[in-house]
């Protein structure tokens, strides 16, 4: 992808929020209808437990609210609200609709669709609007997987989750957050995984862990080379949550540590679009960021999509 040029107008992100549904799903739950256990999960994908229930709007406008809440701005004074979703409430109208005036919010409004990588290219579209002229936006990376999940397939059952992460992006004069950037998609790939319509998650788990790790990589190397940084000057990394394995690999393979990863699969599952800002905002409210910090963000998704970003982080 281009390098962001130097009279573009950046943004920072000045308030966060997350969601989980109240429902926990323990490993030992899965067992009870499953040929598992716990200790067969945890070794294979690093997941404990997941959240589930709520809808994707109820989600999106309990994150969104909190992500308002704490950057302190008027809601009528958001310009755009771009939701990340694979699981929409309806076919017709977005839910992004629903979010907005759940919220109140007197704004543009409207869905995309990247699966898991969905939260980075809103991060990105949302800077795009930025550049142009808007002043606020609302990004939402929510996904309800449970309702489109078989939970008699041992596959993926034991993989999906709920949930929602949200920030509010602040156009600024001078350097902003956004360093470096890259989407991609190998529609080829689709039938590795997908959801019919009215149908349940289909995933050939092999061939989605061979392929997520090289896209990953390829896509963290683009855009650390966008933003002129190397793995090295990389402090924090929030990946795409689907399996802690998939992260190792992608991981080694970046000369990064693990101790640098943002890792809350264990506790939430993979919640698709919801699973980079809720790793993000996991860290910075446990205070493992600081204001001068590169944070990567990176994510691979059914499609075959794949997204990353580095921003330096700022402390609201």
């Amino acid at each position: 992808m281009p390098k962001i040029p130097n009279s573009a107008v950046n943004g920072v992100i000045t308030g966060w929020g997350r969601a989980l549904p109240e429902k926990v799903v323990t490993n030992a739950d899965l067992a009870k209808t499953l040929d598992t256990s716990d200790e067969w999960i945890i070794e294979r994908t690093g997941i404990e437990r997941r959240h589930i229930g709520g809808s994707t709007a109820s989600l999106s406008i309990e994150s969104g609210r909190k992500a308002i809440e704490m950057s302190g701005v008027d809601p009528s004074t958001i310009d755009a609200l771009i939701l990340s979703t694979t699981t929409p409430d309806r076919t017709v109208p977005a839910t992004s609709a629903a979010v907005q005036h759940g919220l109140g919010l007197r704004c543009g409004a409207f869905d995309v669709n990247a699966a898991c990588s969905g939260f980075v290219y809103a991060l990105v579209a949302g800077h795009g609007l930025l550049a142009i002229g808007l002043k606020r936006v609302l990004i939402i990376g929510t996904d309800t997987l449970s309702r489109i999940t078989d939970w008699t397939d041992r596959n993926t059952a034991i993989l999906f989750a709920d949930g929602s992460g949200a920030a509010v992006l602040e156009s600024v004069d001078g350097p902003g957050q956004l360093l470096g950037w890259d989407i991609d998609a190998d529609g080829s790939l689709e039938d590795l995984l997908y959801a019919e319509i009215g149908g349940t998650l289909k995933m050939e788990g092999k061939e989605v862990f061979r392929r997520a790790v090289r896209i990953m990589v390829d896509s963290a190397e683009k855009s650390l080379a966008a933003a002129g940084l190397t793995s090295n000057d990389i402090t924090l990394v929030a990946p795409h949550q689907a399996n802690v394995r998939i992260i190792e690999a992608a991981c080694k393979r970046l000369n990064i540590p693990m101790s640098k990863v943002s890792w809350v699969g264990n506790e939430s599952g993979n919640t698709s679009s919801a699973s980079i800002p809720l790793a993000l905002f996991e860290a910075a409210d446990t205070n493992r960021l600081k204001t001068g910090d590169n944070v990567l963000l990176v994510g691979f998704g059914a499609g075959m999509t794949a997204a990353s970003a580095i921003i330096k982080w700022k402390q609201p």
